[in-house]
């Protein structure tokens, strides 16, 4: 079996829009491994690859670390047509926002994540690193200054909720999904796990967060034919 697109849409489908939410996607092998090579792609499918595609589309913004931007390569996020036209359905603008966090702004003007913006991004940094590097960006990005050296990820939330944004898809880094853990941000992971088993030194999806249980129930469970499994957990209300 194959999930379809529009079985996607009503797998992962968000039951109220006007309440905030953050939801987490990632990918990891069946050993754990959220890389291969350095990079997720690799450890992708078919499915997983629209699954992305499906999520984005739902959410009002792409929240992303600015290691993953870089490992990753990230571009100008573009839906498809099909895609564009279920968000113009749903009075969404075209495409998703998309907002990186970097603490110390260790990004390229260049790069393609805003050279190829269809949208402007939103950069989330910190007071130190927008004294330093800030004025490189204001041709490409809207820089949002947190706290003096890191960067206020509860105040983040309310920053993307105050401009209409209340549907997060977060895409990482590990790092970012620790941080959020740690701040209690999380209330859904979308999880992709692939039938590979990498071993070498990759990381988990979660890095430097404090052990905690962390109680999250399943909200869904999918499979598809090249033997790929697609988990929703859900925080307790």
């Amino acid at each position: 079996m194959m999930p379809t697109r529009s079985e996607l849409l009503d797998a992962y489908a968000l039951p109220d829009r006007a309440r905030p939410r953050i939801r987490v996607n990632f990918i990891t092998s069946a050993d754990g491994a959220v890389t291969l090579g350095g990079r997720s792609g690799p450890l992708g499918g078919a499915t997983d690859r629209t699954l992305v595609q499906v999520l984005r589309t739902m959410a009002d913004v792409v929240l992303v670390g600015a290691g993953t931007v870089r490992a990753e390569g990230y571009g100008g996020l573009r839906v498809a047509d099909e895609d564009a036209r279920w968000r113009r359905a749903h009075g969404l603008a075209d495409p998703p926002a998309l907002a990186v966090v970097s603490g110390t702004l260790d990004l390229d003007p260049h790069d393609a994540v805003f050279a190829d913006a269809v949208r402007r991004p939103v950069v989330l940094t910190t007071q130190a690193a927008a004294a330093a590097r800030g004025r490189l960006f204001a041709d490409v990005a809207d820089v949002v200054v947190g706290g003096a050296s890191t960067v206020d990820l509860p105040a983040v939330v309310s920053l993307l909720a105050s401009r209409g944004w209340t549907q997060t898809l977060c895409e990482g880094g590990p790092t970012l999904f620790g941080a959020m853990l740690d701040a209690g941000l999380v209330d859904e992971v979308c999880l992709t796990v692939a039938p590979r088993f990498v071993g070498g030194d990759a990381t988990r999806i979660v890095r430097a967060a404090a052990e905690a249980d962390r109680e999250f129930g399943v909200a869904g469970i999918l499979h598809d034919d090249d033997g790929f499994l697609f988990v929703r957990y859900r925080r307790p209300s």
